[in-house]
């Protein structure tokens, strides 16, 4: 459990690698809604 550990949280890191231990972070799209009152404060 360690840098060599392909499994792991720090193994994945090391080899610059995501999975389930290391998830990418979700980008958070905004919504209808919200572009919607963007759109109408200009």
């Amino acid at each position: 459990m360690g840098k060599g550990d392909k499994k792991s949280k720090k193994g994945k890191i090391s080899n610059n690698s995501y999975g389930a231990r290391r998830p990418r972070k979700i980008k958070k799209r905004p919504t209808i809604e919200d572009k919607i009152k963007i759109n109408r404060k200009k």
